[in-house]
């Protein structure tokens, strides 16, 4: 996966960077349909610009707890396995890296943090980049859920035929 051009958020008080071609757009919080006994980190199912998606707290997954606040936005990720929105303290910029700043990690042979897939180096500040399919690809139940979407979005198919 190339990270040359990213747009980088924050979680917790660490910068993450997820690579711009993926990113469908950055949204406000809006209307969050919780589904009970999903996992911890899915918020429910959001409906951003006409598509249902599902809501995955960042925060969640890395911190176990949930992201809050003015700045928080929804990051709405495209992906060949599903599209997503991705909640995060603070949308901030989007940056270049060059070859030289990125560096692969040693830890996507850990199962858990497999979507680390490498750091940016730069004067100032560490960023880790995530690569967004390998971590929805990563997330327990996530089979099940978008089987959900797949039949929530076909009854709705069958309600407005």
């Amino acid at each position: 996966m190339a990270f040359e051009k990213t747009v980088i958020f924050r979680c917790g008080n660490e910068d993450y960077a997820v690579p711009v071609e993926q990113v469908v757009s950055i949204e406000k919080i809006g209307r969050i349909t919780p589904i009970p006994h999903l996992p911890n980190y899915l918020l429910g199912f959001a409906r951003v610009r006409g598509e249902l998606i599902p809501v995955i707290d960042f925060n969640r997954i890395l911190y176990n707890k949930q992201s809050m606040g003015e700045h928080c936005r929804m990051i709405v990720l495209n992906t060949d396995i599903v599209n997503f929105a991705l909640v995060v303290d603070e949308a901030k910029e989007i940056l270049n890296f060059s070859p030289s700043e990125i560096q692969q990690v040693g830890l996507v042979n850990y199962s858990k943090t497999r979507y680390f897939t490498a750091v940016a180096n730069l004067e100032n500040r560490m960023i880790t980049c995530v690569d967004p399919k390998i971590l929805v690809n990563s997330l327990e139940g996530i089979r099940e859920i978008i089987e959900y979407l797949h039949k929530m979005l076909e009854n709705e198919k069958n309600v407005n035929a």
